[in-house]
């Protein structure tokens, strides 16, 4: 479980980041959207820190 938490914060952190970056890229740029990107990045890390954790516990 650490190690998907600690995954997680890389993998939820730098999916935030590009969900952000495509917002800015398409015209988005009020506040409430952006952050609605930068959460929807961090939630999509779940998964998949979970896949990489399994994956390398194999």
């Amino acid at each position: 479980m650490r190690l998907v938490l600690i995954l997680h914060g890389l993998i939820g952190g730098a999916l935030a980041s590009v969900a952000v970056v495509v917002a800015l890229i398409s015209g988005v740029s009020t506040l409430w959207p952006l952050l609605g990107a930068a959460l929807a990045g961090w939630l999509a890390g779940w998964p998949v820190a979970m896949y990489i954790a399994r994956q390398m516990r194999r």
